[in-house]
């Protein structure tokens, strides 16, 4: 078995990821997968701490460019990736991995309160941790919000999970031409304009020289590839690599 690089990590699963091929809601299939897969990673003694968007339940920002109050959207973009959370949380806890929802909003009904150094030891303990409602404040992206609770649990690298194998220069899927990227700083993220995670996230990603490592979710196995330090998908640090 290959050596795990990484002993914490944080895994930025976005809530679309979760709808599978019907767009809308939470795919069951889907739930399983992701959870088998998590579970792999677990039981090689690896901390993993999850941050799961809501958009696949309901987007703020887009109700907001239709007139709604951006607050009160982000705010019911929040309880959204609650609803996410309790479902990973469900599908982990069938596969025998014990988890805890960490909730930026209090929800002592559903969800712990979010206090680090909580959050903290439910990892040592062997605990997957799973933020939701974001960081509790609209105007922040769940982007953000796995930037700043990776840093405040002293993770050593972010996952962002995607449909594609990486980052490219266009959308692979519109232009064959499109160039992906093995490597990128995250300066070139920013210039670049790329659509990585939101500039927020990536530049407290820059400031604490946080790695970010894009992957391509959809292929069995890959959590487990990364965590062991097998390049595949796209890396953002703060230097680029040479040859």
């Amino acid at each position: 078995m290959a050596e795990i690089k990484y002993r914490r990590i944080l895994l930025k699963l976005s809530g679309e990821a979760l709808a599978g091929d019907q767009g809308y809601g939470i795919s069951p299939d889907i739930l399983v997968a992701i959870a088998a897969e998590i579970a792999e990673v677990v039981a090689k003694g690896v901390e993993v701490a999850l941050v799961i968007g809501g958009g696949n339940i309901f987007r703020g920002l887009a109700a907001s460019s239709k007139g709604m109050d951006r607050a009160s959207a982000d705010y019911m973009g929040m309880l959204a990736t609650l609803m996410n959370s309790l479902a990973m949380q469900d599908a982990l806890e069938k596969k025998g991995v014990t988890t805890r929802v960490l909730s930026a909003i209090d929800m002592k009904q559903i969800a712990e309160p979010y206090i680090r150094r909580r959050a903290e030891r439910h990892l040592e303990k062997g605990r997957v941790v799973i933020f939701g409602a974001g960081t509790g404040n609209p105007y922040f992206t769940t982007d953000t919000a796995a930037s700043l609770r990776a840093m405040e649990i002293g993770a050593e690298v972010i996952l962002k999970a995607t449909k594609v194998d990486g980052i490219y220069s266009a959308d692979p899927a519109t232009d064959e031409n499109a160039i992906k990227y093995d490597d990128l700083t995250y300066l070139e993220v920013l210039q670049m304009g790329l659509q990585v995670m939101d500039a927020t996230a990536t530049s407290l990603c820059m400031d604490n020289n946080l790695p970010m490592i894009i992957f391509d979710l959809t292929r069995s196995g890959n959590i487990m590839k990364v965590v062991c330090g097998e390049s595949i998908g796209t890396i953002v640090t703060g230097a680029k690599k040479h040859g």
